[in-house]
């Protein structure tokens, strides 16, 4: 299928591993020019050339804090500079701590809401009028599966990514006839570097507990989730806004 996306400007947020590289990667293979970044040289710079070799388009590669507001702006007003246009914003964001909600402290949640929820709010800001003057634009909000669902040992991530859903609803009125949609995806377990690092030595036992636990009897590969932005940011998905794609293997038993 033809996603309509050759020559489209995307800006991948914390893209240098994980779901955010396997999402540039998908974005690069459907012909689109992406612009990454990360706090680690050394990992952006293995992701430059995974991406680069991934497509036909150009890459634009910068190491961003984007716990800094400034310096996310700055970026996603470079990558329009660059690149001569920007088309499809995903944001995205690192991990938090995991661990029930009465285990962490006042400063814990902020530090979580400064982590999670804002570089949300700063990349789509600073996009918002670029997008409107494309005339035609995506953002999409990768968030967790916990905020369809709240998990016990995810205190943090329940609390703190709730806020995207309410900023992306506001977008989505704010955008309104611009052309330009917003969605929130909310994966739950995917094989990434961070579940490597959570589990250590026990990584492929507790993955395979996890896996048991749902109903398709497997956790998502990055590439799962990649598949899915890429059809959110294209031409076929043009009438989808202000939705939440959960994307977990059927862990989430609610209605609606």
């Amino acid at each position: 299928m033809n996603l309509g996306l050759d020559g489209r400007v995307a800006l991948v947020a914390a893209s240098s591993s994980g779901i955010g590289l396997a999402t540039a990667k998908a974005l690069a293979a459907e012909g689109c020019d992406v612009s990454i970044c990360g706090r680690d040289p050394q990992r952006l710079a293995r992701a430059h050339k995974e991406v680069d070799a991934g497509g036909p388009g150009r890459v634009l590669s910068r190491t961003v804090d984007l716990r800094d507001e400034h310096a996310a702006a700055a970026w996603v007003r470079e990558t329009e500079r660059e690149l001569g246009a920007l088309h499809v914003v995903v944001t995205n964001s690192g991990g938090v701590p995991f661990g029930p909600v009465q285990d962490f402290e006042v400063a814990e949640y902020r530090e979580a809401v400064n982590d999670n929820l804002l570089p949300h709010v700063s990349l789509a800001l600073a996009a918002a009028p670029l997008l409107k003057r494309a005339g035609w634009g995506r953002i999409v909000m990768i968030t967790s599966e916990s905020v369809r669902q709240p998990h016990p040992g995810s205190g943090l991530s329940s609390v703190a990514r709730l806020g995207v859903l309410g900023f992306a609803k506001g977008l989505v009125a704010h955008f309104g006839a611009c052309g330009v949609t917003v969605n929130v995806l909310a994966p739950g377990f995917h094989r990434t570097p961070i579940l490597d690092e959570q589990y250590g030595d026990r990584v492929e036992e507790r993955l395979a507990e996890v896996a048991a636990g749902l109903p398709l009897g497997r956790i998502g590969r990055a590439e799962d989730l990649g598949a899915l932005v890429s059809f959110l940011a294209s031409e076929q998905a043009s009438f989808v806004t202000g939705s939440v794609l959960v994307a977990d293997g059927g862990s989430t038993r609610g209605i609606g």
